[in-house]
């Protein structure tokens, strides 16, 4: 175990007057706490639509531009 680590724990262990290998547990417990919550979410599945490339004008790096585009407005307007 990464030495630093270990020298923390054992403070935070000693500080909260419980044992090493209590501390060491619970932190396990949580982390395979925090993976079972990840592995339970449903996959979320995005609306396609066909064509596959982007409108003529269309600009990614220009939010403005993509607004008046989406709202059918000229950009030179």
């Amino acid at each position: 175990m990464d030495e630093p680590l270990l020298d923390e724990a054992k403070q935070y262990a000693a500080e909260s007057g419980r044992t090493l290998t209590a501390v060491i547990e619970d932190a396990l417990r949580e982390a395979l706490a925090r993976r079972k919550q990840t592995v339970k979410r449903r996959k979320v599945r995005l609306p396609t639509f066909p064509g596959g490339r982007l409108q003529p004008g269309a600009d990614l790096d220009d939010t403005s531009a993509l607004l008046d585009l989406m709202e059918g407005r000229d950009a030179n307007d």
